[in-house]
């Protein structure tokens, strides 16, 4: 009778004596799990819009509040401009096409750098953490270059490529193309020995070594170098525009050198709102990649 009993119970799903049924113990994991997610599918876009929103929407107001108590405090007025006739400055700026000729010129510069620098970075990074001897000659000279500032840079692009796009694009390269490289270096030194030698007992070696195992166990470090990596090419875009003026050529430094030239402040500070912006967007677009990681992994 007792087998019976024991049988009848396994049948039942009971786990335990005085143990609930092992589906009634599972919806009540389901259950906790979901206790504290939102109502619908557009709640829970809402909220996370929410989420992503207002520090941003705060960090604007704080930022705007302590600007205007600055104008209010008398503080260089005659220099110092205010919020309203700068931002009223911003906007026709903004109606006009000189603005967003120079905010595409900007960019392409930035993104074209960006992806050179990418390819150049990934592979230093790949040859210099694999072969010891190269990262033994090579790896100091990484970690110098990058903390070379951009701007010591920029008198010998201009004689080695003119005042043409070209310097510009070097200095975004050298800018960036290092921190990528130790981005790459770190992600590679961190992967654990034990992953390799699974790695290579099922068969993994070279480049597939590298694609299917070394570069997804590096990635999470890898986007956080690619993120400084545009820090600094950013950086150097900028101290590069503002002095080296390519002809008919018009860019956000260019019209920050033109402003600063005619003592515009107003214009200046429009400019300077400009490139803020278009960095918290990046960053907001780094962000959301390194979420979408950590989602996959699990640890979020």
């Amino acid at each position: 009778m007792a087998g019976n009993d024991d049988r009848r119970a396994a049948q039942e799903g009971w786990v335990a004596d005085g143990a609930a049924p092992a589906s009634t113990a599972l919806a009540g994991l389901d259950a906790l799990d979901l206790a504290g997610r939102p109502g619908g599918g557009r709640g829970r876009l809402a909220l996370r819009l929410w989420n992503a929103f207002w520090p941003k929407v705060l960090a604007i107001a704080l930022v705007l509040g302590i600007w205007e108590l600055i104008t209010l405090s008398g503080y260089k007025k005659e220099i110092f401009p205010g919020t309203g006739p700068t931002l009223a400055d911003l906007w026709d700026q903004a109606k006009g096409a000189t603005l967003w000729q120079a905010v595409g010129n900007t960019l392409q510069s930035a993104v074209i750098g960006f992806v050179v620098a990418i390819v150049v970075g990934s592979l230093i990074g790949a040859l210099v953490s694999r072969i010891y001897p190269l990262r033994a000659a090579v790896g100091s000279l990484i970690t110098g270059l990058q903390t070379m500032p951009s701007i010591a840079w920029v008198p010998f692009a201009a004689l080695l490529f003119g005042n043409n796009n070209s310097a510009i694009l070097f200095l975004i390269i050298l800018g960036a193309a290092p921190s990528i490289a130790n981005g790459l270096i770190t992600g590679v030194d961190y992967t654990s020995p034990l992953l390799l030698k699974a790695g290579k007992t099922m068969g993994l070696h070279g480049l597939s070594l590298w694609r299917h195992l070394i570069l997804p166990a590096s990635l999470p470090v890898y986007v956080a170098g690619l993120k400084q990596g545009w820090a600094f090419g950013w950086r150097s875009l900028m101290a590069g525009e503002l002095i080296v003026l390519v002809f008919n050529h018009p860019t956000l430094g260019a019209l920050l050198n033109d402003d600063q030239s005619l003592s515009d402040l107003q214009g200046a500070t429009s400019i300077i709102i400009v490139i803020f912006i278009i960095g918290i967007f990046v960053d907001g677009l780094f962000g959301a990649a390194d979420t979408s990681i950590r989602k996959r992994w699990g640890l979020v």
